[in-house]
């Protein structure tokens, strides 16, 4: 015992109060700055994610037409045939409103992939056309050899 009547034991105590105080403080600080900063990264993270995906989804919609009237595609398959023989006629349009296919196949709904089985009796040129909402068309071709 001291004079004022504390233990050594209290003393020491009183003394290590301020201390251990200040550790602590430090302590929430480096832990609430952790919290913060793993925070932070995965917010960088996800926005890095959303930026790339919507990158993608960009170069999506470009390779799909973006929002033009367009034709993708328009081929035969296959380009040559005898006669009595079937051929897909195979198409994809973007922001069309109507497909018509001359000679004769009639209209046709817009689609992205679409096939038509055909069977020339002779060489044939089929033209593909496409019509948006606004009247505007675009055109292609392709010809089916008949041998």
């Amino acid at each position: 015992m001291t004079e004022n009547g504390e233990s050594r034991f209290a003393q020491v105590i009183r003394q290590l109060i301020p201390w251990t105080t200040a550790v602590l403080v430090i302590a929430a600080l480096y832990a609430g700055w952790v919290f913060f900063w793993r925070y932070q990264q995965t917010r960088d993270v996800e926005r890095e994610a959303q930026e790339k995906q919507a990158k993608y989804d960009r170069d999506i919609l470009d390779r799909l037409g973006g929002s033009s009237l367009g034709v993708l595609n328009f081929y035969a398959s296959p380009a040559a045939i005898h006669p009595g023989t079937h051929v897909s006629l195979c198409y994809g349009v973007s922001n069309a409103k109507s497909v018509t296919i001359e000679p004769d196949l009639g209209s046709w709904k817009p689609a992205l992939s679409r096939c038509i089985d055909v069977e020339p009796r002779r060489t044939t040129r089929y033209t593909l056309t496409a019509k948006n909402a606004k009247g505007a068309s675009v055109t292609a071709t392709t010809e089916v050899v008949v041998k």
